[in-house]
Order: C-alpha cells, then structure tokens, then sequence
C-alpha cells in the first residue's frame, strides 16, 4: 500500500540499525539509506519524549540542503527513561551492567520519535511502551552481555534476544517501538502524509 502511495517518490531511511531497516521491508516500503554523522547532543532541560523529539529533528536537519522535491526522509530516535533519567546507548561494558543493573526487577519507558521530513512537510511523532524486568543476576547480565553484544542499543538490551525471552515479565504498549520503530504509527502517518 506504501508502495503505491510513494510510487512517484523516493523514501530515506537515515538509521545504520538492522531493526529499524528490517521493519520497513517487512511495511513492504522500497527505500535507500543515507547516513550522516551526528553528534546526538540535547539540551539538558529536555525530558522523556521531548528529548527523542529533538534527536530524530536533528538528524533530519542534517539532510536540510540535500533533500529533493520528490524525497521523503525518516529519521528515529530510541532511549530508555528510568527513574527520571534517559539511558541510551552504554559507553562501554561496565556502563551496560549499570544499566542493566538499574532497570532488573523494575518498569521502564522505552520512547522512540521518528521525524517524517519532505522540501514541504515535516512531522515528528513518538510512541511509548512500558517494559517490566525480572529481578536479573548479575551472572544472567554479563552472559547477555558477553554473548549479544548489545551496545548499539538504547538501555544495552534488545528485546528480540535472549534477555527478551528470559527477563521480560510484562510490556505494555507496541513491540515494535521498543525494539526501535513504533511501525503502527508510522504506516499511519506515512499514509496521511
């Protein structure tokens, strides 16, 4: 259905994340990806969704003097907010057992902003899902860690892996967004675009 909608244009997606792109294959969307690099620095007044919000502008703002009148760019931010705070992604090892640490045996917000940008339109959107965790050991940590590597991810879990299947009590909200695109509301907003 996308496909017929954007026949007469070209979709970018700006995101190196295998996840991201695998979903808009799976929404049946022929795209390309362009990257550019950006320092993913927010204003620290900024909180929960108001910070995935300027992230995803950001990176879209990158691409301001390149974009043609037939493109259409879609940028996406993900963190993970715990008490309060926004976890993205670890520095290295010991900051990804912290996190882990922090977020066992509690709920967290997994947010993700995506910005739809066009020569005429632009549209930021973002989704929120609530994920419950077991009480993790620190052993159960440092095998996820050591095995899956996930220090691409926002909160150094995803939750198509192991500690998904393991760790994962509850999730309320989109599946999706939390592995890092709310698809259900970007199909919608795609359509009315």
């Amino acid at each position: 259905m996308l496909n017929d909608k954007f026949k007469n244009h070209k979709i970018i997606l700006a995101s190196g994340s295998p996840r991201r792109q695998q979903f808009l294959k799976e929404l049946e969307i022929d795209f390309e990806i362009k990257l550019k690099e950006i320092e993913e620095i927010y204003p620290d007044h900024l909180k929960a969704e108001e910070i995935t919000n300027f992230l995803a502008k950001l990176k879209a703002s990158a691409f301001e003097n390149d974009l043609q009148d037939n493109e259409v760019l879609i940028t996406s931010d993900t963190i993970v907010w715990l008490d309060n705070k926004a976890l993205g992604k670890p520095i290295d090892a010991s900051h990804a057992v912290r996190m882990l640490t922090e977020m066992s045996g509690k709920t967290h917000k997994v947010i993700t902003s995506v910005c739809i940008k066009s020569t005429k339109k632009e549209v930021v959107f973002h989704d929120e899902t609530l994920v419950t965790f077991t009480d993790l050991s620190l052993e159960e940590i440092e095998f996820y860690l050591k095995n899956y590597k996930p220090f691409d991810k926002a909160g150094s879990y995803g939750i198509q892996e192991w500690i998904g299947l393991v760790a994962i009590e509850k999730i309320e909200g989109s599946y999706a967004n939390v592995v890092g695109l709310p698809t259900h509301k970007l199909y919608k907003e795609l359509m009315n675009f």
